[in-house]
C-alpha cells in the first residue's frame, strides 16, 4: 500500500491523514501509432502523478494521488476508431464536482497533472477560481517541465520518440516492436500564421497522419524514458513539497 495513493490506500488510513496537496491525473484514451496502447496518457498521467508524489511523500509533504480521468479532448480526432472525447465543457463539469469534494474535507491545493496535448485547464482554473475561492488550482503538463532535447534525438508531438521511451521505461509489455511503428510523419498547415504557430487552429488528425503518431519513434529506448522521467518527476516533487508548505494567504512578494 502506497498511502499518498487513493485508490490503493483504505478509510482506516484516510480518515486520520492531514492531506495538503490533491493530485489529479488527467490523460486521455486515443490511438498513438501503430506501436504505443490507446491509454498511453493515461499510463503516463497516473505514474507520473504516482513517481513524484512518493518522491514528495518522502520530504514530508502530505501529497494525495486521486484516480485518473482517463478521457481527454479528442474533437479533432473523432474520425480514428474509437479514440474517446470529453468535451472542454464536460471536463470542467468533472473538475467543478472533484472541487466540491475537495473543499469539503478542507483539501484546498489541486494539482492537475495532465498528459495530453488536446487537454488545457487554463480557462477552467479560471472559471473555478470564481466558483471555489478558498482552492488553489494548477495544472503541469509533466513533459514541458524540462527541455526534452538533452534527452531525445527527436521528442516528437505525438507518440513520437518521447512518449514511446517513456512507455518502454513505464510499460513495456504494452509497446509492440518499433520495426510495427509507423515513421509518424505529419503534414503541417498551409497558411503561414498557423504553420508558424501564432495563430492556432484544430488539426483533423486522419488529414495530418496516416499511422496517427506525429514525430518518429524509432530511436526511443526505455532507458532514455526512465532518466526523463526521473528528471521530470524530481522537478515536480519539488514543487509539490513547495505547495505543500505555502501559505495560501500569502505566496506573493
Amino acid at each position: 500500500m502506497r498511502p499518498y495513493v487513493l485508490a490503493e490506500t483504505n478509510w482506516k488510513h484516510v480518515k486520520d491523514e492531514d492531506f495538503s496537496v490533491s493530485v489529479l491525473p488527467w490523460g486521455a484514451t486515443e490511438a498513438h501509432n501503430y506501436h504505443l496502447p490507446y491509454a498511453t496518457d493515461n499510463i503516463l498521467a497516473e505514474e507520473a502523478a504516482i513517481y513524484t508524489a512518493g518522491k514528495a511523500w518522502k520530504k514530508k509533504a502530505k501529497v494525495v494521488v486521486l484516480p485518473t480521468i482517463p478521457f481527454g479532448v479528442n474533437t479533432g480526432q473523432m474520425d480514428v476508431k474509437l479514440c474517446m472525447n470529453l468535451n472542454p465543457s464536460t471536463q470542467y463539469a468533472i473538475l467543478k464536482d472533484v472541487a466540491q469534494v475537495l473543499q469539503k474535507h478542507k483539501i484546498n491545493k489541486l494539482v492537475i497533472l495532465n498528459s495530453h496535448g488536446g487537454n488545457n485547464f487554463k480557462q477552467m482554473i479560471r472559471e473555478l477560481s470564481l466558483e471555489y475561492p478558498k482552492l488553489f488550482a494548477c495544472s503541469v503538463n509533466w513533459w514541458q517541465t524540462t527541455d526534452a532535447r538533452p534527452y531525445f534525438d527527436e521528442p516528437g508531438d505525438h507518440a513520437g520518440e518521447l512518449e514511446t521511451a517513456a512507455v518502454m521505461h513505464l510499460r513495456p509489455e504494452l509497446v509492440l516492436p518499433l520495426k510495427e511503428a509507423g515513421d509518424g510523419s505529419a503534414k503541417t498547415f498551409k497558411i503561414k500564421a498557423l504553420k508558424e504557430g501564432w495563430a492556432s487552429a484544430q488539426r483533423e488528425w486522419t488529414s495530418v497522419t496516416k499511422d496517427t503518431g506525429v514525430g518518429n519513434p524509432k530511436a526511443a529506448t526505455a532507458e532514455k524514458g526512465k532518466r526523463f522521467i526521473e528528471k521530470t518527476t524530481d522537478m515536480i516533487a519539488d514543487f509539490f513539497v513547495e505547495l505543500h508548505s505555502a501559505d495560501l494567504e500569502d505566496m506573493y512578494h
